[in-house]
């Protein structure tokens, strides 16, 4: 701590954790838009059930940490803040639906980029745009007003909440969710028969829970001049391009190391496979629908104060209420946009 700079550390920690999230999205095929597509029009269910797998993990190293004190979960954006239901409804669906149309989420965006596809270049920077446009631009008033952010009363947590009603301690209540959530992803047969996918299932789950029981140390070392934070690809990809343009603007952070973690995994994970390559949009329309989509996440993730991995992995391994809530409107906007692409809204 007295030899590096403590935002230093802080984008380590991400960078670290952040490129096993890459090497699994391109190792280990985990992304949240081709789990959904997969399942529902391609009746393969093992990219939907590796959550299973990544959930459960990411539960349980998550509150086990938190019972030896090694992760503040009532330092997490997820607690701290008093959730708002509406915002995770329509934020979320907002957020599925743009997942859809652009054909990635902001870390799938990220991983592919990695691979070699400026498509989704273009779909990073525009995510990066209309989120700080929502955040803290010209639709920030707006947000504020519809959707405030005020500090929460309490601890938000289903485990918590079971802990506070039945006196079931919340240890063993995340225990049994994220037994729960391997057994679901386990009971697949397809899966089991891929432990390929399992390990990195594991892996994504550990990293999540690693990069809050990092930015815990960091936050308790540093007095609390550090945020507990996790990984989320909304926000802090337009702070990554502004610490890109002006190597000043909040400085190295966790946002940062996140973010190019990830480009750097998936950039391993591409030439391990053999599977880095330059590729370029050719038609224009399709250019402008993914264009149109990652308008949609930028605004949407914010709202809903995380994306499918914000939200859906990060937020889900502390139990916050928003998780499942949110999660469920991503699958459902993302089940929409994919309808709406691929069977047009027309009558079976």
């Amino acid at each position: 701590m007295d030899s590096i700079p403590v935002g230093t550390w802080a984008a380590l920690i991400g960078l670290v954790t952040g490129c096993v999230l890459g090497l699994a999205a391109r190792l280990g095929e985990f992304c949240t838009l081709g789990a959904i597509e997969s399942a529902v029009y391609g009746d393969d269910h093992r990219r939907l059930r590796m959550w299973g797998v990544v959930l459960g993990t990411g539960i349980a190293a998550t509150y086990l940490l938190a019972a030896s004190g090694q992760i503040a979960l009532d330092r997490t954006p997820y607690h701290a803040i008093a959730w708002n239901p509406l915002a995770s409804v329509l934020g979320g669906a907002l957020f599925g639906y743009g997942m859809a149309l652009a054909g990635n989420c902001g870390f799938g965006a990220l991983a592919r980029f990695g691979g070699g596809d400026l498509r989704s270049l273009v779909v990073v920077v525009v995510i990066s745009i209309f989120g700080f446009v929502t955040l803290s631009g010209p639709l920030s008033p707006l947000r504020d007003w519809a959707f405030p952010q005020e500090p929460s009363s309490g601890m938000q947590g289903l485990a918590h909440l079971v802990e506070a009603t039945l006196g079931l301690p919340a240890l063993l209540v995340a225990l049994m969710v994220a037994a729960g959530f391997l057994a679901w992803g386990l009971s697949h047969a397809p899966l089991r028969a891929e432990p390929r996918r399992i390990g990195w299932g594991v892996a994504v789950g550990l990293a999540i829970a690693g990069a809050l029981w990092g930015m815990s140390v960091l936050n308790e070392a540093t007095l609390g001049a550090v945020d507990v934070e996790g990984h989320t690809f909304t926000a802090p990809l337009g702070r990554t391009l502004m610490w890109l343009m002006t190597s000043s603007a909040g400085g190295l952070s966790f946002s940062v190391g996140s973010v190019l973690g990830v480009l750097l995994g998936a950039w391993i994970g591409s030439w391990r496979k053999g599977s880095f390559r330059w590729e370029a949009c050719e038609d224009p329309r399709e250019l402008g629908r993914q264009v149109g989509g990652a308008a949609l996440m930028g605004i949407g993730g914010v709202v809903a104060m995380g994306c499918s991995i914000g939200q859906g992995a990060t937020a889900f391994s502390t139990l916050a209420y928003s998780a499942p809530v949110t999660l469920l409107a991503i699958y459902a906007g993302a089940f929409l946009g994919l309808r709406r692409l691929i069977a047009g809204f027309q009558p079976d």
